[in-house]
């Protein structure tokens, strides 16, 4: 980790040159310039760098490591928006702002679908007042306009960089299930992570979440998909998305050269299995056409997000209406949506098998919740360890520990204590395992305490 520099680190990338511009001329004016540093001054007291302490399973071992990212306080009790990447797993989260002062900060929320959280300073009485930024929720963005991408890049702990909006929808297939993004020029690069996107106005249009490459392409979610989502994160710690199955298609699905002779509507191409679509009688080919008395139109995939926002945010347990085409003639059902509860499972670490296990979860495993639907499966190997001689895999599904089926992790975890308690009579454990739906054993020797040797 670069040693942290206090000083502010101002990248204002404006070296755009022009044909015919004399050498050092500012093709843009004082005006812009003066546009600028205004909007910049207005939010940048507000950015927050933000170090994290964090669990670390995937090594086989449970290690910590320090990462770290930006943020953005909204509020002068001291809310702060950043991404759930960020937050994630954090043991400790502490937070460095413009003017030197440093907190630590509670985790009020975080939600992996649209990767946002929500932060609260744990500030002393009578702290000082905060500076903080305004947003803009109105979504009235246009490509071409000018924004600024603010955070802490590589460990700097403050810097901003100016470009325009590229695409203000730009659809990410398998990051978009519920948001649109803005898609920037603005360099973003790792450290920029949950820090604000900032129009010329100095009010906060975005939360900056992807970079590739050296940053030029990236992208920001929209701040009006993060108001709802900080509301049910203040409100529940959760967004608490509802779920139904519904496997759709746009009208006009230019990726697969399938076009729907429909004027409204949205296709449904499947039901996942044991979905309260599927129960509810929903077919593939299907027309979505109203849900609840709301008419749909999902033409092309940039407007799918809105309308899995809006199928996420029914109630639960209560029955809704879908208006059908079926084979051309209309047709009524009601679904009623359930809990999305977990998007990934819970971790477990076996120190002495030295291997981490973690619970099998349809949205996260879907590939192994075809196999088996409750279940744990091998989720780290420690390179060197006991698990890896005996050639244990990530992504093998334990099926039973010394002829014991395995279906949860407590399951596993009164295995792995029985085996411990038993080591002087039994220093090997055997494993039943499922890999790429074949069956196989392995034997682990855990003789030895090699963090002991």
């Amino acid at each position: 980790m670069h040693k942290i520099c206090f000083r502010v680190v101002v990248v204002l990338a404006l070296a755009i040159f022009v044909a015919g511009c004399r050498s050092g001329a500012n093709p843009y004016g004082a005006d812009f310039q003066n546009t600028v540093t205004a909007a910049k001054n207005r939010v940048f007291p507000a950015v927050v760098y933000i170090k994290v302490i964090r669990d670390n399973l995937k090594a086989g071992k449970n290690m910590a490591d320090t990462i770290s990212g930006s943020g953005v306080v909204m509020s002068a009790d001291g809310e702060v928006v950043t991404n759930h990447h960020v937050v994630d797993k954090a043991t400790e989260i502490r937070c460095l702002l413009y003017d030197g002062r440093a907190y630590t900060a509670k985790l009020l929320g975080s939600d992996k679908d649209t990767d946002l959280a929500l932060l609260k300073l744990q500030r002393p009485e009578g702290d000082k007042p905060l500076p903080f930024a305004e947003f803009d929720y109105s979504g009235t963005v246009s490509d071409g306009d000018f924004v600024m991408a603010m955070g802490a890049p590589w460990g700097l702990n403050r810097s901003v960089s100016i470009g325009i909006v590229s695409c203000s929808r730009r659809y990410l297939a398998g990051r978009g299930e519920y948001t649109l993004w803005y898609q920037t020029d603005a360099a973003i690069l790792p450290g920029n992570s949950g820090g604000p996107l900032v129009n010329t106005s100095g009010k906060v249009i975005g939360v900056n979440t992807l970079g590739m490459g050296t940053g030029a392409l990236a992208f920001s979610i929209p701040a009006h998909t993060a108001q709802y989502v900080i509301a049910r994160l203040r409100e529940y710690g959760d967004v608490n998305w509802a779920w139904l199955g519904l496997i759709l298609q746009p009208l006009h699905d230019f990726d697969r050269n399938i076009y729907f002779d429909y004027p409204t509507g949205v296709v449904v191409s499947g039901t996942e299995p044991g979905s309260p679509a599927r129960t509810a009688g929903i077919k593939a080919q299907d027309v979505i056409v109203a849900v609840g008395g709301e008419p749909i139109c999902v033409k092309t995939s940039e407007d799918m997000p809105a309308f899995r926002r809006f199928l996420g945010l029914l109630p639960f347990d209560k029955p809704v209406r879908f208006d059908l085409l079926r084979d051309g003639k209309p047709m009524q059902l009601e679904i009623t949506p359930r809990a999305k509860g977990k998007v990934e499972g819970d971790t477990l670490a076996l120190p002495r098998w030295e291997f981490t296990a973690r619970t099998i979860n349809r949205f996260d495993n879907n590939d192994l919740y075809f196999y088996r639907p409750e279940g744990v499966f091998v989720y780290g190997v420690h390179y060197s360890g006991q698990a890896n001689r005996a050639q244990l895999a990530p992504h093998d599904i334990i099926l039973k520990v010394n002829g014991t089926e395995i279906h949860s992790l407590d399951d596993l975890k009164k295995a792995y204590d029985a085996a411990l308690a038993n080591i002087d009579n039994k220093r090997k454990t055997l494993l039943t395992l499922m890999r790429n739906g074949s069956l196989c054993q392995t034997v682990i020797d855990f003789a030895t305490d090699f963090d002991k040797e």
